[in-house]
């Protein structure tokens, strides 16, 4: 309660992949120096594998070699969700060759992972982050994961308290939902396209390999194409299909429990300090459209809502198993890294200055087209 910060930018990928331990490391800089005890982070497993560019969820590099985390092949990989319950799931670190553990880096990582099995890919790296964290992070901050089934169970608290926002309005008779919807699609037609993109409509349908987009449709969310899926837009039943797994929380309706609704300070990556104040401003519409200016006020008190928190270190050489060998362990890393100032960790800010989303972004305000006074932008900061 004294310090509501959320890190949600690492995503579901193992504590030593580098965007993952440096974006830890980093919080647990601020952590240490204000005295707190929890980090607390949002550990999305909509993702998929990523297979082609071997990187993602499902690999790691040790000593400069591509390891498979599970040893899977590619057909159980393209296109795959890490969130499903598809397993078995077993670590084994293997190379291209399909050796299992090739370098000695990658044998002492395998004897610290867990030896059993698991029903998702997500499932396991979320337990071996755990165990990793325990035994290698010898700090008094204490990790807490919370991973998509978690944020399922709590918007089913919200839509099971009959009187809550979300239930009453948000989903209510779909009028709010469907304004919120409409106002995405604006966003994509105007000088912020492509910064919050309706790739599904405030939920998923979980199947067996993969998260399908709904469509919010006459008070109902279906699936397009072969799949047939069919849910009552209502908060009875969301609420049952979100117990069930049968669908998980959009991106959208994830930070609307965790970060919006409770004031919650986010700390993601360089496109995040852009749509989650979109994503406030889309609730401030729904919030109007529901006629509750009472929630509206508490909104607009939120006054650090979130900030750049992800990829902030830049790595000074070799990969995180490597560094830690090197510096005698984490608490050394911290050391080295809190010793460096803003500008000598972040580097060349290659997230910013290579994405074209953010050139196009600059184009738009020198044109004018987009200003500090733009209403979609209001809810940056109050």
């Amino acid at each position: 309660m004294a310090s509501p910060v959320l890190q949600t930018g690492p995503h579901c990928l193992l504590l030593y992949e580098p965007d993952a331990f440096y974006t830890h490391l980093f919080s647990l800089l601020g952590l240490q120096a204000q005295k707190r005890e929890w980090h607390i982070t949002y550990f999305v497993s909509t993702t998929t594998f990523k297979e082609s560019a071997k990187k993602g969820a499902g690999w790691l590099q040790v000593e400069g070699t591509p390891l498979n985390l599970f040893g899977l092949p590619r057909s159980r990989m393209d296109g795959r969700s890490i969130g499903c319950l598809n397993g078995p799931y077993r670590f084994a670190l293997t190379n291209s060759k399909g050796d299992v553990a090739p370098n000695a880096s990658a044998a002492r990582l395998l004897s610290k992972l867990p030896s059993d099995s698991f029903a998702s890919a997500a499932e396991a790296i979320k337990r071996a982050n755990q165990v990793l964290w325990e035994r290698e992070f010898s700090t008094r901050v204490k990790l807490l994961q919370l991973d998509d089934f978690d944020i399922a169970d709590l918007v089913a608290d919200h839509l099971e308290e009959t009187e809550s926002w979300m239930s009453a309005y948000f989903i209510g008779d779909g009028a709010v939902a469907e304004c919120i919807l409409r106002a995405i699609d604006r966003l994509n037609e105007g000088a912020w396209a492509g910064w919050l993109r309706r790739t599904t409509d405030l939920f998923w349908r979980a199947e067996k390999d993969r998260m399908i987009p709904l469509r919010l449709q006459d008070r109902m969310l279906k699936t397009t194409g072969e799949s047939k899926f069919e849910l009552k837009f209502s908060p009875h039943d969301l609420a049952t299909a979100l117990r069930q797994r049968a669908i998980l929380p959009s991106l959208f309706t994830a930070f609307l429990v965790t970060s919006i609704l409770p004031g919650a300070r986010a700390l993601g990556g360089c496109r995040q300090t852009i749509y989650l104040p979109l994503m406030r401003y889309l609730v401030s519409m729904g919030i109007k459209h529901s006629g509750d200016l009472s929630l509206l006020n508490a909104l607009n008190e939120h006054s650090r809502p979130g900030a750049w928190g992800h990829r902030v270190l830049t790595p000074t050489g070799g990969d995180p198993l490597q560094e830690i060998e090197r510096a005698g362990g984490v608490l050394p890393l911290l050391t080295k890294y809190g010793g460096h100032s803003l500008a000598q960790s972040s580097g060349d800010l290659a997230s910013f200055t290579r994405d074209p989303i953010w050139a196009e972004l600059s184009r738009h305000i020198a044109s004018g087209s987009i200003t500090r006074a733009s209403q979609e932008w209001r809810w940056s900061a109050s």
